[in-house]
């Protein structure tokens, strides 16, 4: 049984879980749930033992120096926990760390262990795949759950993907044979530019988890870094007419495609955002909610630091040449989502 001494009973939970690697294109998932802990404080109460999942010669520990102290930074999975107040009040458990390697099952069913304990309500698994999209037009988000109900309730997609899946499909499919609600959101990443890091895929995935679990989030500087990210790619993009004119179709592709939607739900539903943003909405400004458990263990000098800060984005990649997606760096399948 775990047990977690410092934790505080927590009101409505919901568990918000991504993981660096093959379902993480562009890092926008596990920037979107590191956002997450920055702007509402959160603080790490369990960091899962890395020597049980983790195949070190593929994800390295890192050695740095404190003061003077050698010390080492083990790739692992943590946890951490957000007491949000307001008229609504409701906390976040949020789970961030890196693809395992091995005993997948183990690390889920540990996972699933911490959300008994905690009461977690609804898990929200975060992720972000390759897809033949413009980097000029929104980024497209699909909700999935593997619950029927839950599909209709939320108004998600019931997921039918088949083939190899991450991390990501394996904890959805875990909490459904446990009894708990899970639902998947995927950013789709254009994989002519998929180096990270993607603000703006980032920022979809914030903006569509505050839809699903009606939450003002606090985005701070991140709307402008999308922006910023656009232009730069803007840029680099007219340096080379092939990319251009690629860029273009992709555009026309998808106007064409979207064209019986301009309106109705998905403009009601920024509208809605607007108002939540405007009335002051759910929740605490950045910094004014902190976590308020206890780190357990030594698990500070084992966590693994996150991905440098990035200011320029990569030059695109020209279509037809070879692609590194689906590793550890710029994520899976460009198809569909798994889940």
């Amino acid at each position: 049984m775990i047990e977690l001494e410092g934790v505080p009973e927590l009101v409505d939970p919901v568990m918000v879980a991504a993981f660096e690697g093959w379902n993480d294109a562009g890092d926008a998932a596990s920037t979107a749930v590191a956002h997450l802990d920055k702007v509402w404080k959160g603080e790490v109460f369990a960091a899962l033992d890395a020597e049980d999942y983790y195949d070190f010669q593929v994800n390295r520990p890192t050695v740095w120096l404190d003061g003077g102290v050698r010390k080492i930074t083990w790739p692992t999975t943590r946890l951490s926990v957000i007491r949000i107040g307001g008229d609504k009040p409701r906390d976040l458990v949020l789970v961030r760390g890196i693809e395992p390697s091995m005993r997948w099952r183990s690390f889920c069913n540990e996972l699933l262990g911490f959300a008994h304990e905690l009461g977690v309500e609804l898990v929200v698994i975060l992720g972000a795949l390759l897809g033949d999209t413009p980097h000029t037009r929104p980024v497209p988000i699909s909700g999935t759950t593997s619950d029927p109900d839950l599909a209709r309730r939320m108004d998600l997609e019931e997921t039918k993907y088949e083939g190899p899946t991450g991390i990501v499909g394996i904890l959805q499919e875990a909490c459904t044979h446990a009894g708990v609600p899970a639902v998947s959101l995927w950013a789709a990443v254009p994989h002519y530019v998929s180096q990270p890091p993607n603000p703006k895929a980032t920022l979809a995935l914030l903006n569509r988890l505050e839809d699903l679990i009606d939450l003002r989030i606090p985005l701070e500087e991140l709307p402008d870094d999308a922006r910023a990210w656009q232009l730069g790619v803007d840029q680099l993009a007219a340096e080379d007419s092939e990319v251009a004119e690629y860029v273009q179709t992709l555009e026309e592709a998808r106007d064409t495609a979207e064209l019986p939607e301009a309106s109705g739900e998905a403009i009601a539903r920024e509208f809605e955002r607007y108002l939540r943003r405007r009335d002051g909405g759910v929740g605490p400004a950045a910094g004014q909610a902190g976590g308020h458990a206890t780190e357990g263990g030594d698990g500070a000098p084992y966590l693994r630091e996150g991905p440098a800060d990035r200011t320029r984005p990569p030059k695109p990649q020209r279509p037809g040449s070879d692609d590194e997606g689906g590793g550890a760096a710029s994520g899976g399948s460009e198809d569909s989502p798994e889940e």
